[in-house]
């Protein structure tokens, strides 16, 4: 029997790619996940490496929905600027690679 996480058929295809041929900025991000979930951090990272300044930023606005931290709008601040970074410069890395 096999494994969800091992299985990815349960990925959704790229509609961007599809239509344009092209990777989009989220290309990838699932394969990166299901690595993740396999345990398979480096692959992960090299796959899309937004994917881990992405999860900080969605785990801190959580705690920072319940508990009023200092600092707390600086820091979602720099942690978007560092994800939305992240996501675009191995984009453009990716695209000029290929």
């Amino acid at each position: 029997m096999k494994s969800f996480l091992i299985d990815d058929s349960w990925m959704l295809p790229c509609m961007s790619k599809q239509l344009t041929g092209m990777d989009c900025p989220g290309c990838g991000i699932q394969r990166s996940i299901s690595f993740l979930l396999k345990g398979d951090i480096v692959d992960s990272f090299l796959m899309y490496p937004g994917l881990y300044p992405g999860m900080f930023l969605f785990f801190f606005l959580i705690f920072d929905w319940f508990k009023n931290v200092k600092h707390g709008e600086q820091i979602k601040l720099w942690a978007t600027i560092l994800t939305i970074g992240t996501i675009l410069t191995s984009y453009f890395i990716k695209m000029a690679i290929h």
